[in-house]
C-alpha cells in the first residue's frame, strides 16, 4: 500500500485519485490543486492543501480549536484513567501512552476529545492552541481499522494500534496530541521530525525536545496521515471546557472552536 498510494504511473494515480472522489463526494473546490490529474500521486493528493479562505481559524489562546476535519468520535471528560472509547466500552491512559505512567497521571481526570477523519477528509493537522513541544513518543502497535463499526467492537482499538504522542506546554495547561494509525496507514509524520513511520519498530521509541522547545502557533500544521485515522486531544483537568454543543457523531472543520478555557467560561457564566 505505501508504494501504490506512492506511484506516479498517471494512468494508475489518477484512476484511485477519481474513484475516492467519487465514492466518498471529496470536494476538490477546497483544494489549493483543483485538478486531480495535477496530482504527482495518490499519497499527494490525499494530503492536499487547502485554500486559505475555507478553513478560517479562530485565534484565540483561551480557546482550543478542532485539529482537523472529521467527526467527534467521542467527547468529554476521563473517568479517572479511563477513556470513552465507545458506548460502554473505555480503555486505559496508561496503556495509550505505552505503559508511561507519569505521562498518565499528568491527564487523569482530564478532558479529552477523538477526532476520526474519514477517507473524505483533509488530512494534515494542526495545533488546537499554541504550544511549546516537549516531546514525541512512537509506540508500534497493530494496524486495525479504525471507525465507528470498531470502535464499538474491538477493545482498546486506540491502545492496540501504532501512535504517535506529541505533547506540549500551551496555554491551556499541558496538551497531548495522539496521532493513531489505522489499516493502509502507509505513515505517520510531523513538521519538526518528517515521517515518524515507517520505519516501525517492536520497540518504543522517544524524542526530547526539552533543551531545545519548539513552538508552534493555535492553527499551524503540526502533522499529517498518509492515509486515514484518528487523532485524540487531550488536556489536564480543570483546564478546558469543551463546547456544549459537541458530542458523538458531531461533524467538526479544522480551525472551528471546540472548547474554552475553565477560567474564561466561569467569568461568562
Amino acid at each position: 500500500m505505501h508504494h501504490l498510494t506512492r506511484c506516479e504511473m498517471p494512468w494508475w494515480k489518477n484512476l484511485a485519485i477519481k474513484s475516492v472522489v467519487s465514492l466518498y463526494g471529496v470536494d476538490l473546490s477546497e483544494a489549493r490543486q483543483e485538478n486531480y490529474s495535477a496530482y504527482r500521486s495518490f499519497n499527494h493528493f490525499f494530503t492536499r492543501e487547502l485554500k486559505e479562505s475555507v478553513r478560517p481559524i479562530l485565534r484565540d489562546d483561551q480557546v482550543a480549536v478542532s485539529p482537523a476535519d472529521g467527526v467527534i468520535s467521542q467527547i468529554g471528560e476521563l473517568d479517572g484513567s479511563r477513556i470513552l472509547q465507545a458506548k460502554n466500552r473505555a480503555f486505559n491512559l496508561v496503556e495509550l501512552f505505552g505503559g508511561d505512567l507519569d505521562l498518565a497521571a499528568d491527564f487523569e481526570g482530564g478532558s479529552f476529545a477523538t477526532v476520526y477523519l474519514s477517507p473524505r477528509d483533509y488530512h494534515r493537522l494542526h495545533m488546537p492552541c499554541s504550544g511549546s513541544l516537549k516531546e514525541m513518543r512512537h509506540i508500534p502497535g497493530r494496524l486495525f481499522s479504525v471507525n465507528s463499526a470498531t470502535a464499538d467492537f474491538v477493545p482498546n482499538l486506540f491502545a492496540k494500534n501504532e501512535r504517535v504522542i506529541a505533547t506540549f506546554a500551551t496555554p491551556l495547561g499541558k496538551m497531548a496530541l495522539v496521532l493513531v494509525g489505522a489499516i493502509f496507514v502507509s505513515s505517520i509524520e510531523t513538521v519538526w521530525h518528517g515521517v515518524v513511520t515507517p520505519p516501525s519498530s517492536d520497540r518504543i521509541r522517544s524524542w526530547n525536545y526539552e533543551d531545545h522547545p519548539l513552538g508552534l502557533t493555535q492553527g499551524q500544521e503540526m502533522g499529517r496521515f498518509n492515509m486515514g485515522s484518528t487523532i485524540i486531544v487531550l488536556f489536564e483537568s480543570g483546564r478546558i471546557a469543551w463546547s456544549p454543543q459537541l458530542e458523538a457523531e458531531s461533524p467538526v472543520k479544522m480551525g472551528q472552536s471546540i472548547g474554552t478555557a475553565v477560567g474564561r467560561q466561569n467569568l461568562r457564566s
